[in-house]
């Protein structure tokens, strides 16, 4: 199993952030010439470092950017063929092994020791002690709840899954809303994402100790499972079809009180110049909660930051590393405190990051970084709107999982 060195504790991530100074048209970066070529998703953070990075481009020096929710499905076919389609490319915790497991990007040492000087040791992602990806931000999953609704509804703040249902209930009761709750719950990704959350809210460990072998299909599992369920009864019927992007639409309209949603997307919710100021002054953003009487957030703590490709030239490689290196500069974040929590020095946390630092300074585990991790994760959104549809039960949603995780995990070669 290879070593992996994660993103150290929130109290150091805290400390830090990046990006530039957003007045500026063109900056002189040093760049002598290149083609940039960045693949990204599409949220606030990373269009913030990238707007920052083209600042670099110059009659010698091209940048360009592609920023799209469905990177993750481009980004091996993109870097497999040579030159690579994009020179540097946005990963997390989840995203960066495929890419390591089929060769197609660069340690970055080198272009460290020359341009990196600054970077703090937390965003550093080495993998067998070299460094794979430079980190610029850490994000959760947590709660985002309406105050007003609450207090119409007479309740505290939930801080528990049980106490969530207990809070929808009442809410549903007193008239206030049909459909207090939400959550990502759609086939594929999402749904393996809030199970994983759910999951290490329990105390779960997804493998066992140091295997590729899956352990999920247990009583925590089942728990899981049970509590994803019992949820739904509080949501729209099409629950089962709702991304992040969805979700959100449903909450901005006014039409759910509580989620659980990427601190990510924090600032869009919150901003009282937006879409819906009414939400967004009755919102409030807190730790992911607990469940099943635990202390530990049901959510997982990830990672956003860049690799560089290895299937381009040393000078796009260059060219790239150092644009991207001007989009992290502090600047950026003393800029736009609110649309990520920062890994870069001098970074003051805006009302937004409330949400991910409460629940990175309540210790959850972090999203697996393993490289059969992504195998595990497809099984899980395969297998379990089964169960949420009541096809099957937990159990048995459970094992088809892990028969499926096996296969794969077998034909990979992570397991005999």
């Amino acid at each position: 199993m290879k070593s992996i060195r994660l993103i150290g504790s929130l109290a150091m991530a805290v400390a830090m952030a990046m990006a530039l100074t957003a007045g500026e048209a063109r900056a002189d970066c040093g760049i002598p010439s290149g083609s940039v070529r960045i693949l990204a998703n599409d949220f606030a953070a990373l269009r913030i470092v990238i707007a920052a990075a083209q600042q670099c481009a110059s009659p010698s020096v091209s940048i360009t950017a592609n920023e799209t929710t469905e990177h993750q499905s481009l980004q091996v076919p993109a870097l497999q063929i040579t030159p690579a389609a994009y020179t540097a490319v946005f990963v997390a915790n989840n995203s960066i092994f495929p890419l390591m497991n089929k060769g197609l990007i660069r340690p970055l040492d080198d272009l460290i020791a020359k341009y990196g000087k600054n970077l703090t040791p937390d965003q550093l992602v080495k993998v067998d002690g070299k460094v794979m990806a430079v980190a610029v931000d850490i994000n959760a999953e947590h709660l985002f709840y309406r105050e007003d609704i609450l207090q119409k509804a007479g309740l505290p703040p939930p801080t528990s899954y049980e106490q969530i249902l207990a809070a929808a209930k009442t809410i549903r009761d007193k008239g206030l809303m049909q459909y207090p709750l939400a959550a990502t719950d759609k086939a594929g990704w999402y749904i393996a994402a809030e199970f994983v959350n759910m999951y290490f809210g329990y105390g779960g460990q997804l493998f066992k100790a140091g295997s590729a072998a899956p352990n999920i299909n247990n009583a925590k599992g089942v728990a899981a499972l049970n509590m994803m369920k019992a949820l739904t009864a509080y949501m729209a019927p099409d629950y089962s079809t709702y991304s992040a992007d969805e979700m959100n639409k449903v909450y901005m309209a006014g039409r759910t009180a509580i989620m659980n949603q990427w601190g990510s997307v924090a600032d869009t919710v919150i901003d009282p110049k937006g879409a819906a100021p009414d939400v967004a002054a009755n919102t409030v953003l807190a730790a992911a909660p607990t469940v099943g009487g635990g202390q530990t957030p049901a959510g997982a703590l990830w990672w956003d930051g860049f690799s560089i490709a290895r299937n381009i030239s040393d000078a796009d490689a260059e060219a790239s590393f150092r644009a991207l290196m001007h989009g992290i500069q502090p600047a950026v974040a003393r800029a736009h405190p609110d649309d990520a929590t920062w890994l870069a020095s001098g970074y003051q946390p805006g009302t937004g990051s409330a949400g991910v630092l409460a629940t990175a300074h309540a210790h959850p585990q972090s999203y697996p970084m393993v490289p059969y991790m992504d195998l595990l994760h497809a099984a899980l959104g395969t297998e379990l709107p089964q169960f949420l549809l009541g096809r099957e039960s937990a159990e048995a949603a459970l094992a088809n999982v892990e028969a499926a995780y096996i296969a794969s995990a077998r034909e990979s070669g992570f397991l005999r």
